[in-house]
């Protein structure tokens, strides 16, 4: 198939990027505006192959969105593109509404009109595949979890707008016949992370010697998905699953941010130990906590596995472990987008 990725020079679409270019015959097109978050050396392992090819384009762009269509020809969009960090979201919200809101519906409109175009044949064969969050459905308390029918109830400016871009793309299946397919999952991390996220940022102020920052008392819970499981679930959706279908992909994985924290300074401990035999836990920190903070997510993803057959297949502890190594193995990456973009200061002060 030809896939069009937006968003592909991001954690999740880089991701999805590389497993589609190492692991299948598909032809994948990268649409990113490369924003600060947009980073090409996640994409080095894909980009020689003469399968892939990107454009440097906006989604908001509706001309440049067209002009990639026309000539890509996709038979799958999977929209990754879209501003990710609540702590930024607090800080400007304008970024999300435009990206995440107008981008979505520009999105939505040229394939429309794309899809249209197509034979029968191929307009069956379509899919528009939005990725989005289980920051939708709100704040859990100390039982239960997120399905495909909790009703939403975002609490950030960030949740706000990809609740309203996860209606647009049910508004244009229902309205219009496009096949769409949602899926929501929990929080990502895993190999290439962009350092603003909980478990980058620790690793890297770890090792330079800074506070390790944690919000509140450290209580707040998600349930962690390695990135290529992730990957793994949007191929099986787009491949397999049923146009008009939402699923969930979590893996299963809850864990407090506190004990986050303490497992990654024990792997830092046991494969960078300090000089004078400190623990990196030593230099935890608790902060002020984040403006609406929600206490706990958790992902019900009996769904995606009954009716598509996706399993996570590491565990938290075998993931967390393999990032921590990925972080130490690959300093130049990440040093380079500290040097350019990013210094892991404080966001999301509100």
């Amino acid at each position: 198939m030809r896939i069009l990725v937006t968003g592909g020079a991001g954690f999740i679409g880089s991701a999805l990027v590389r497993r589609l270019i190492q692991h299948t015959d598909h032809q994948v097109l990268v649409f990113d505006k490369l924003t600060y978050a947009g980073v090409l050396s996640s994409l080095e392992l894909a980009a020689a192959s003469n399968r892939y090819s990107f454009v440097q384009a906006d989604i908001c762009d509706a001309e440049a969105v067209s002009k990639a269509l026309s000539d890509f020809q996709p038979q799958v969009i999977a929209h990754l593109a879209a501003e990710s960090h609540v702590d930024r979201s607090i800080d400007g919200p304008g970024a999300f509404v435009q990206t995440n809101l107008v981008g979505t519906f520009v999105m939505l409109n040229q394939a429309l009109g794309y899809w249209r175009g197509l034979s029968d044949a191929d307009k069956a064969a379509f899919r528009f595949h939005h990725i989005s969050t289980d920051e939708v459905f709100g704040s859990l308390g100390e039982e239960g979890f997120f399905t495909e029918t909790t009703p939403y109830d975002p609490r950030s400016p960030y949740s706000a707008s990809k609740a309203g871009s996860d209606h647009l793309v049910r508004a244009w299946g229902h309205t219009y016949g496009l096949p769409v397919l949602v899926t929501n999952c929990s929080n990502n991390y895993g190999p290439y992370h962009f350092p603003e996220k909980l478990i980058p940022l620790i690793i890297i102020r770890a090792l330079n010697g800074e506070p390790l920052p944690v919000y509140g008392d450290g209580s707040n819970v998600r349930d962690w998905l390695f990135v290529e499981d992730h990957a793994a679930a949007l191929q099986a959706v787009f491949e397999k699953g049923a146009p008009g279908q939402t699923y969930n992909v979590g893996g299963n994985a809850e864990r407090r941010n506190i004990d986050v924290v303490r497992t990654i300074c024990a792997i830092l401990d046991r494969h960078r130990p300090h000089t004078d035999g400190r623990s990196y836990a030593e230099q935890i920190a608790f902060v002020t906590d984040r403006p609406g903070h929600d206490q706990r997510y958790a992902i019900d993803a009996s769904k995606i596995r009954a009716e598509l057959g996706w399993t996570p297949s590491v565990t938290f502890e075998q993931g967390i472990e393999a990032t921590v190594v990925w972080f130490l193995e690959n300093e130049a990456w990440w040093r380079d987008i500290l040097d350019q973009r990013y210094a892991t200061e404080r966001l999301g002060h509100g």
